[in-house]
């Protein structure tokens, strides 16, 4: 059998997220057709080179451990180490900066720009959200007012400035490759990660793949996060293309059996291409 380096943290602990339970289902189904040993990516060194695959997933924030991820990213290039996500995303795992990018260009995404003096494009608000570009888990993330924010300084814009949207509810939408899997929201805005089963329509189901064809990562697990706002629109608040969470324990059996199978089909896809090239 093949063998596979899964990348993880095991005692990575965030509010609402059981990140050990679902790396432990994930791990035990794929066991019955890969060679598999668990490692966190801060000590991955030693085994990059016995792998025939490398899977990043339940990592944590890299910011938490930025230097050693940054060596991780340059070993990946330079040994060309087969990975999964791949390392091209222009989303998350490239920092927040696609948000301002995306909304230049039009797309529906929360709208976001990155110093003061384009405040204008912004609509009017009570409130603003800021937090750093290169942030996650909420981690520098602050909400102000119109006084507080004309207080703030932002000498290297290398934060982002968004209206605090007032919607109904958050949905995410997650896809292995450019598959659709299923769709999950959040009933009480207040419980971001208290989630129920959604059924996209079709309209819904367009929004999320404009991201995922602009995203064009050939093969990766990603996560489209939107909320709806009072208007019925999706617009976009994160796209997660790094290692993002999979809520297993909020899914029915059958659902979690599929993307286990479409999970495993896909890195066997990918180590048939790595074998070819």
């Amino acid at each position: 059998m093949k063998k596979l380096l899964y990348l993880t943290d095991l005692y990575y602990h965030a509010a609402g997220r059981r990140y050990r339970e679902e790396d432990l289902i994930v791990t035990e189904y794929l066991r019955n057709y890969f060679d598999i040993a668990l490692c966190h990516p801060r000590q991955s060194r030693g085994f990059e080179a016995c792998a025939d695959l490398i899977v990043f997933r339940n990592t944590g924030s890299v910011i938490l451990y930025q230097e050693d991820f940054d060596a991780f990213k340059q070993r990946v290039r330079e040994n060309r180490l087969p990975i999964f996500n791949e390392f091209t995303g222009k989303g998350d795992m490239a920092g927040k900066q696609y948000l301002v990018d995306l909304t230049a260009a039009g797309f529906p995404v929360i709208p976001t720009v990155d110093r003061p003096e384009d405040m204008h494009r912004l609509p009017a608000c009570g409130g603003y959200a800021v937090k750093p570009k290169n942030g996650a888990d909420s981690i520098g993330l602050k909400f102000l007012d119109q006084p507080q924010l004309a207080r703030e300084s932002f000498p290297d814009r290398n934060t982002l400035i968004q209206p605090a949207v007032d919607f109904v509810y958050e949905v995410s939408f997650y896809f292995i490759n450019d598959t659709f899997q299923y769709a999950m929201y959040a009933p009480d805005k207040k419980r971001r990660w208290e989630l129920a089963p959604y059924a996209p329509t079709e309209e819904d189901l367009r929004f999320a793949r404009k991201f995922i064809d602009w995203n064009d990562i050939r093969c990766g697990i990603q996560r489209i996060d939107a909320c709806r706002t009072k208007e019925g629109q999706l617009l976009l608040m994160e796209l997660e293309d790094l290692n993002p969470y999979l809520s297993f324990e909020c899914l029915d059996d059958a659902t979690q059996k599929k993307f286990l199978a479409d999970f495993n089909a896909a890195l066997h896809e990918m180590l048939e291409r790595e074998d070819g090239r």
